[in-house]
Parts: structure tokens; C-alpha cells; sequence
């Protein structure tokens, strides 16, 4: 006897155009700091390198990450910012990233 094999029946709800590959998945997330529209950029789509607000560093081009904005819409295509995935899912746990320069004291 054959191990029995999973086919997954097309589903029209579950088609996606081309266009809302690229796009990412949208949904809204609620967070301390209120409620965030919140998509996920596919690796392949990613076509510019961006600079992370949790960590500081680059996300390079090509590579999956998280795009945010305020979920009441107000602000606009300003107030988007692009995450690593990561530093996303951690920001209630970190603290702002400060910047300082090479010669400032790091503690006091």
C-alpha cells in the first residue's frame, strides 16, 4: 500500500495576481503603541535598500521584510517605514535605537 498524497483543490479565493504578489499581504496588527497596517514584502520584490528603525542597519535589496505605517491612515506614504521582519516582531521588547557619534560616552 501507497502512502496516501494531500491534492490541494484550486481555490478561487486563494488566487493571487501578480500584482498583489509583489505587493506583499496586508492585514492590521494592534501593538502598545496602537494599531499599525502592516504588509509583508516578499524577498523577490524587494527592489530598493531601505534602513531599518528598529536596529538601524540596511535591508538590502532583495530581501523580505515588513512595511508599517499608522493604521488611521493619516499620515500617508510619509510615515511608512520598512522593518526587518524581526526587529518588527520584537519592538515592544527593544529600546530605541539612539544614535550617537564615536566620540560621545555611551553611558551617563
Amino acid at each position: 500500500m501507497s502512502p496516501r498524497r494531500h491534492h490541494r483543490r484550486p481555490d478561487a479565493a486563494r488566487t493571487f495576481d501578480e500584482a498583489q504578489v509583489r505587493r506583499g499581504v496586508e492585514g492590521v496588527q494592534r501593538w502598545s503603541d496602537g494599531q499599525w497596517a502592516v504588509r509583508t514584502i516578499p524577498g523577490g520584490s524587494a527592489t530598493k535598500v531601505y534602513r531599518c528603525p528598529g536596529c538601524d542597519q540596511e535591508i538590502a535589496a532583495g530581501v523580505a521584510h515588513v512595511v508599517a505605517w499608522p493604521a488611521d491612515g493619516l499620515g500617508g506614504a510619509e510615515d511608512r517605514r520598512h522593518w526587518h521582519t524581526g526587529c518588527w516582531r520584537a519592538r515592544d521588547r527593544r529600546t530605541p535605537n539612539i544614535q550617537r557619534s564615536r566620540s560621545a560616552p555611551r553611558y551617563g
